[in-house]
């Protein structure tokens, strides 16, 4: 049986069905021999027998969100609900946007995605070193993204409390800003309030277009779909929902599972940290990347997490992210985004777009109304000269 060289890329992501479960490090370089085969135009046959039988589909998660647990009503709702099923891509063309006139006119006015077009202006002068990386302000606002919409619970929900979520209440409620988790986000909180201010648009979606806005931003970075309409609340959200950084891999994706959110999905979200700095775990090593790029949204940290030897002393590994990554429901997923020459880099993109999306809704019951504005985002570099620099990041 010839295989093609798409389905041997995608076997790293499966199940061993052998007794014994065969290594990130062997998946990776059983596969690497196999594209090297494939590409010298070689007949492949039956996986060799020391090449474990494994799985090529992704697993799909069909829980709805919201008010696409009634049903999609719209084409918006549609194309959520698709992209949440993944049979619709979470990532955006590379469409230009021009607008019909000035951020005050009537002609923007009248349209929802023009004011959009001039807070991706500010925020692009705001995210983007000197060098083209993308800065501490980015990766603030990605984790401010992360913290006002990861505080919401189906189990509350379920039972009343159908509140939190990416709602702008970390910055709206005037309490949970202060929370010990949220260290470190009061300065981007302030400068969200500035723009809210000067544009007049919903905080809920400041943020989450925030986010996306700062993973584009960042070299290699995917264009997230990115929608608006999201309704406000000043009520605080509960408490006790965002992750810890000593918990176990068992409690952290139970947390997210309460989120809707599969053991899939939250490996690949967690490779925000690719441009994350810690200031607050371990306070005498603060602004300490975790990994050698912090400037550039590469699948670097996949493989500096689980290295042991030749990674910058610099980086400091989170003692969660580092079980999460040897953890069986999680590891073979990992082992995917670190495969070389692109295919982990695209296929980490891809499915941290599908991820982040369903987290940037979770706790909105209005999806089926809310309008499609990806279209002002900055294009993607997929190209980065300097992407390989290590820690020089604006």
């Amino acid at each position: 049986m010839r295989l093609s060289i798409a389905a041997c890329l995608l076997a790293a992501a499966a199940v061993q069905r052998a007794v014994a479960r065969p290594t990130p490090e062997a998946i990776l370089e059983a596969l690497a021999r196999r594209q090297v085969e494939a590409e010298d135009g070689e007949e492949i046959d039956e996986m060799e027998p020391d090449i474990p039988e494994l799985e090529e589909a992704d697993e799909i998660n069909n829980r709805m969100i919201g008010d696409l647990r009634q049903g999609a009503t719209t084409p918006v709702g549609e194309s959520i609900r698709n992209i949440l099923l993944r049979t619709e891509s979470a990532e955006g063309s590379n469409s230009r946007y021009t607008p019909p006139g000035g951020v005050n006119s009537a002609k923007c006015k009248a349209d929802t995605c023009c004011v959009w077009h001039y807070v991706s202006i500010a925020m692009t002068a705001k995210f983007t070193g000197p060098t083209g990386r993308c800065n501490d302000w980015a990766r603030a606002a990605i984790r401010l993204g992360f913290h006002d919409a990861g505080t919401w619970s189906s189990n509350l929900s379920a039972n009343g409390q159908d509140f939190g979520g990416a709602d702008g209440s970390i910055i709206l409620s005037g309490t949970e800003i202060n929370r010990k988790e949220n260290n470190g986000l009061q300065n981007i909180a302030k400068q969200m309030t500035k723009w809210q201010k000067q544009f007049g648009v919903s905080m809920a979606d400041l943020i989450q277009y925030g986010a996306n806005h700062a993973v584009v931003t960042c070299p290699l970075g995917p264009r997230i779909r990115s929608f608006v309409g999201r309704k406000d609340s000043k009520a605080a959200a509960p408490e006790n929902l965002l992750p810890s950084a000593t918990a176990s891999a068992d409690s952290l994706i139970s947390l997210f599972e309460d989120k809707t959110i599969s053991g899939h999905e939250l490996a690949a979200l967690l490779g925000a940290h690719s441009t994350s700095k810690q200031r607050f775990f371990d306070p005498s090593r603060a602004n300490a990347p975790q990994d050698g790029t912090p400037g550039v949204w590469d699948i670097r940290y996949y493989n500096q997490t689980l290295e042991s030897v030749g990674v910058p002393k610099r980086v400091l590994r989170i003692p969660s992210d580092v079980v999460l990554a040897q953890h069986p429901s999680m590891s073979n997923e990992w082992t995917k985004f670190r495969m070389p020459n692109g295919v982990g880099q695209k296929h980490w993109n891809e499915d941290y777009a599908e991820a982040y999306t369903r987290l940037s809704l979770l706790g909105v019951n209005n999806i089926n109304s809310l309008t499609e504005c990806t279209k002002t985002l900055p294009r993607p570099r997929p190209d980065f000269k300097g992407a390989l620099t290590l820690f020089i990041d604006g």
